[in-house]
Formats: C-alpha cells, sequence, structure tokens
C-alpha cells in the first residue's frame, strides 16, 4: 500500500471509531435516563410539582386589574401548577362578558401565565335593578369593570327600546348591535362634535322597519336606515342640522336624499333656512348628492 492510501485508510479508520463511540454515549445516555425514570418515577414527579403557585402574571388588552383576575380565578391556598384544572379555570374567567378570550398556561416552577383580550363598549343601558350596564359591538352585555372609574362610560349613548332577557350567567346578548356599532363607529370617527350629541339611541324599530332612532341634545328624533349607506346619511343630517337657522324637532335621513324635516313647534319660524313643501310628516328637503359631498369635504377640511 502506498503512503497516500495509508493515510487515507487511517483516516477512515478514526472516522469509524468516532461515529461508533458517539453513538455508543447516545445508548449509554437513553439507557440511564430511562433506568432513573423507572426505578424513582414519584420522586421525579414530585420535584416538579411541588412547589405553590405564588404569581399569577396576568397581561390583558383592556381594564381588567391584577386583583380582579387573582379574585376571579379564587386558586385554593398552597396549590401547585400540575393540581390546577386550566379549562375549569378558563370557563370561570369566561363567564364574565368582558372577557372576550382567554389563555391560561402554567410555567413551571410556581407562575400562572392569563393572557386576556377584552370587549370594548360602545354604548351603555340601565337594567331593572338600577344598575348600569355596558354594551359591547356583538351584543354582549357586561358590568364593565375599571371602566366608571376613568369616567370613560360618560360618552357612551344610552340604549332604549330594547327588552332584556335573563340567563344564567346574565343577559342574552342584544340582537342587531353589530349594525348600530357601525352607526355609532362612523358617527365618532367622520362627525365626532355631531356624535357628541347623541343621548338615547332607541332600537325598537330595528327588527320590524330596519330603523335606528337616536335623540340628540337638540333634536328629539333623528331616524337612521340600516337599508342605505350610514356615512351619507349622516352628512345629510348634518348639511341639515346646520342650514336650518331654527330649532329642529325631527329628522329622517332614511329616506335617500330626500330628508323629512319636522320643526320645533315651540320655535318662532319666520322663514325656514330653505323653502320646504309641508305634508302630514312634515317637511321635506330634497339633497343631492353632490351638495352633501361638498358639505362632508369642508368640514373635512376643518
Amino acid at each position: 500500500m502506498s503512503r497516500e492510501g495509508r493515510k487515507r485508510f487511517a483516516l477512515s479508520t478514526l472516522k469509524t471509531a468516532g461515529l461508533a463511540l458517539g453513538a455508543a454515549a447516545a445508548v449509554w445516555g437513553v439507557v440511564e435516563i430511562a433506568g432513573i425514570w423507572q426505578a424513582e418515577p414519584k420522586r421525579i414527579a414530585r420535584a416538579v410539582g411541588t412547589a405553590f403557585v405564588n404569581r399569577i402574571e396576568v397581561r390583558t388588552d383592556g381594564r381588567l386589574s391584577q386583583d380582579w383576575v387573582e379574585h376571579t380565578l379564587d386558586l385554593p391556598k398552597n396549590v401547585t401548577l400540575m393540581e390546577l384544572d386550566l379549562a375549569r379555570l378558563q370557563q370561570r374567567m369566561l363567564a364574565h362578558g368582558q372577557v372576550r378570550s382567554v389563555r391560561l398556561t402554567k410555567q413551571f416552577p410556581s407562575t400562572l401565565g392569563v393572557v386576556i383580550t377584552e370587549r370594548s363598549p360602545v354604548a351603555r343601558l340601565r337594567a331593572e335593578d338600577g344598575r348600569d350596564l355596558l354594551v359591547a359591538r356583538d351584543g354582549v352585555i357586561f358590568a364593565g369593570v375599571g371602566y366608571t372609574e376613568a369616567g370613560v362610560t360618560a360618552s357612551l349613548p344610552w340604549l332604549d327600546g330594547i327588552k332584556l332577557e335573563r340567563t344564567e350567567t346574565g343577559f342574552a346578548p342584544i340582537e342587531g348591535m353589530v349594525t348600530v356599532a357601525e352607526l355609532l363607529a362612523k358617527a365618532h370617527n367622520e362627525a365626532t362634535g355631531l356624535y357628541r350629541t347623541w343621548k338615547v339611541v332607541n332600537l325598537a324599530r330595528l327588527d320590524s322597519d330596519g330603523e335606528i332612532e337616536v335623540r340628540s341634545s337638540d333634536i328629539q328624533k333623528i331616524v337612521f336606515s340600516t337599508r342605505l349607506d350610514f356615512l351619507t346619511q349622516i352628512a345629510r343630517l348634518d348639511y341639515v342640522r346646520d342650514a336650518q337657522k331654527v330649532p329642529l324637532k325631527s329628522v329622517n335621513v332614511g329616506l335617500g336624499p330626500q330628508v323629512v324635516v319636522d320643526y320645533d313647534t315651540a320655535a318662532v319660524i319666520d322663514k325656514p333656512a330653505v323653502s320646504p313643501a309641508r305634508n302630514s310628516s312634515g317637511y321635506r328637503f330634497i339633497l343631492p348628492d353632490s351638495n352633501v359631498s361638498a358639505h362632508r369635504q369642508t368640514h373635512r377640511d376643518l
């Protein structure tokens, strides 16, 4: 065998020996671990699970506090992570309508992780027992922990024209709130000054006629239609409200370009800003979309 051949042979032998030693060490490690587990499984389990839960780590996107979470979970004293039933604790949290979703994780040796996604209120209502409750976009009703103290709910309109249905955990969700929330959101985002005057939203004719009635601080009755674009209706309301120099009693913007206005009978009307035709339902104005669009753009520029 040549000198180069002997070198290649030696290197090949060393590689083979190294692989054999590595495989033997791995097998030995697995055998040892398996032997320890088979010999003393209870001791190993105790080493993992004897530490009591001494910390609850809370993360939320809303207003629920650490104290509220700890009180709601109500963990037994000197409980370990191994003893916790996470599914049962999750259901305990979800029983509160403010909690949209919650994820619980065991972080050994002694920390329980809690990640909460909360519902946000879009309106408020008063129950028969006198409690003030909040309503989310999906219609879920909840007490609103942390909202009253911060004064956030004072700007939300009240809901009227609904009948609350009791359930085992509280009240059934209000149907149609997704549509109502869309109207409120567009008014809040596109006409904030107008939205701030809205005090009560009546849903009595939402199912039957597809209408939402709003009572503001200066107009007793404003009618919106769920069949038409809310943003256009809000712009028409804003247009009529700015154009008339006398108090308005009611405005119906749910009839398309034809807006029905009724003046406050207590006000002295010498001459309306626009010369409308009077009929049994009120004064009717025809508002071309071009006028409304121009008015909306003016407000945006301001």
